[in-house]
Order: structure tokens, then sequence, then C-alpha cells
């Protein structure tokens, strides 16, 4: 290994050279950008770091990525990686962490508040030149429930304390249990969200959280309920949702993750009044934010030192 120089890797569908140059700037040189399957397999063989974005995996089982010790994804989610039998045992894994909580968290209470203050209809009364003066609710005294405590739970949490709200929290490690007024574990879900004003997904799609959000759970709410999902899109049983709305039960949707992403043109969701769709925003990957990351674990590599954001293949994240 050239300890001073590393071959780096950097792959992206469409920004491949705009990270790349980011990486370079910061001292890296021996640093080659990829945008398709050709490129990648063509400047794989040497290769010892590859910092990716929908990188084709398949590459990864081949001759050519013999080289290849570290891959260092641009994302927090990391769900098809784990899975994907095409990556060596021995290529470690890492991912962004740490980045997007403030992003998310604001994301999360700008639709609260937009709902609870009741956004549409003070700018209904404008449009009619309507001076309907009345009082809205507030997140005040309300119990939020935040499933996942990682650094973007941590950060809600956070959040919704300075809002004055009661705050649960479940985690299937127990991880930050503390900094909840009530904890949950992973089997005490219907306990968990029985008494929830809202409920936010922040948790990693594993086996264990695949639809755990289902037509039980979500009927184990109370009817006049949220649900923000800012994780990943199948923590949620879709179709289960769909018909639990339909139903007339629960107040809203805020969904900015989806099992098939982008969402079909003419899926449901789009046009239902109590569902609010965004297209996966919520926590923006910044080519700043993912190289400042990249370069300070790269640092890490070459001094050996434990890596930031390691993921635990059995655990799935």
């Amino acid at each position: 290994m050239n300890s001073s120089q590393p071959n780096i890797l950097v792959f992206d569908p469409h920004h491949a050279e705009e990270y790349a140059n980011c990486v370079r700037e910061c001292g890296f040189k021996a640093v080659k950008a990829a945008a398709t399957y050709e490129e990648a397999e063509m400047f794989l063989p040497g290769t010892e770091i590859i910092l990716g974005w929908k990188f084709p995996t398949q590459l990864l089982h081949t001759p050519n990525a013999l080289s290849v010790r570290w891959f260092q994804s641009m994302g927090a989610g990391v769900n098809d990686l784990v899975a994907n039998s095409s990556i060596p045992d021995d290529i470690l894994l890492t991912r962004i962490v740490d980045q997007f909580g403030t992003y998310i968290s604001e994301y999360i209470f700008a639709y609260l508040l937009h709902i609870v203050k009741d956004i549409p209809r003070m700018r209904q009364a404008q449009t009619e030149r309507n001076w309907d003066s009345f009082i809205s609710d507030s997140l005040a005294k309300k119990t939020i429930g935040v499933a996942g405590l990682g650094s973007i739970g941590a950060e809600t949490v956070r959040k919704a304390k300075a809002f004055d709200m009661k705050v649960h929290g479940l985690s299937f490690s127990g991880k930050n249990a503390e900094i909840v007024d009530q904890h949950f574990t992973a089997n005490q879900w219907k306990d968990f969200v029985k008494d929830l004003d809202y409920l936010v997904l922040t948790l990693p799609l594993t086996e264990k959280t695949y639809h755990v959000i289902n037509r039980e759970i979500l009927f184990s709410m109370k009817p006049d309920s949220c649900l923000v999902n800012v994780g990943r899109g199948a923590l949620i049983a879709e179709n289960d949702l769909q018909s639990v709305l339909e139903e007339g039960h629960l107040k809203a949707a805020i969904l900015d993750v989806f099992e098939t992403e982008p969402l079909p043109k003419d899926h449901r969701f789009y046009s239902m009044p109590n569902v609010y769709v965004t297209s996966h925003l919520s926590g923006p990957s910044t080519t700043e934010g993912v190289t400042q990351f990249f370069v300070d674990n790269v640092i890490k590599y070459l001094n050996g030192e434990t890596l930031h954001g390691i993921v635990d293949r059995k655990r799935g994240y």
C-alpha cells in the first residue's frame, strides 16, 4: 500500500468529477473519476479505496477488484450494499453518519408546524381576503415518538424538547435511551405508538425493520395522529398505509422515502389530501460534506485508526 497516496476511485453517475476534484483539492492526487460501468471497470485495477454512489458492485467480485480494501458509501443508507453478495467480506464498508440531523429534523418540524398551525387555512384566508382570526393548535405538550435514536433521531428529540413536547423513543440497541422521556424496545411497538400524536421513523432498513409499520401497528395509533417517514421507504407496508388512510384513520402521513423511487406518477399517494409527498430530499448529501467526511476517514485509514461510519453487516447498518 502506498500510504501517502492511495489509489482512489470516485464513482457517481452524475457528479463523479465534481467529487473527485474536491478530494484532489484536499491533497490526494491519485484520484480517478468514473460515471459508467465501463469507466469503473477500466479504472478499478490498482484501486485501494472507492468513494461511491450506485456503484456497479458486481465488479467487486472480479479479478480487477483484488486491490480494493475499503468502500465508502456517499450516503447513510447501505441496506442495498449489505444485502449484496457481490461485495467480498474482506472489503470494509463505511457509510456517511452524523451529517443529516440538522436538515432532516428541520424538515420534520417544518411539516409538523405546517399541520398544527394550519398554514393552509391561513393562506386560504389571505387568498380570499378573509379576516379569519382563528386559534391554532400547538406542539407543546403533544407526544412525539421517534423510532431510531441515532444522530438523526437524537437531533429530532432535541428540537422536540425545545417545543416543550413529550418525547418517547424506540431503538433496537437501546442507544440514547436516556435522552427521551420514555424508551421502548423493538418488541414494544404497539405500546410505543398507542399514545403518540406524531410518529417519526428514522430507522435503517434491515430484515427486522422491513414493513415494521403495517396495518396492525397503524391501527394501534390514535385516529388523529400523524406519521412521518424520513428513514427508508420499506419501513412501511405502503399498501397498508394507503388503505388505513382511505379508511379515515390517521390525520396525515409525511413521506420523504418510498419503496420505489421515484414514486410512480400514477401512485395514489400523490392525490391524497392528507399525504405529503417529497422526493427523498430531507437529508441532502452535499459535495462538501461528503468529501470532508471521506477525507477525514482517509486520514484515519492511513494512520491505522478506526474509521468513522463502519457498517456492521450482520446488524445491517
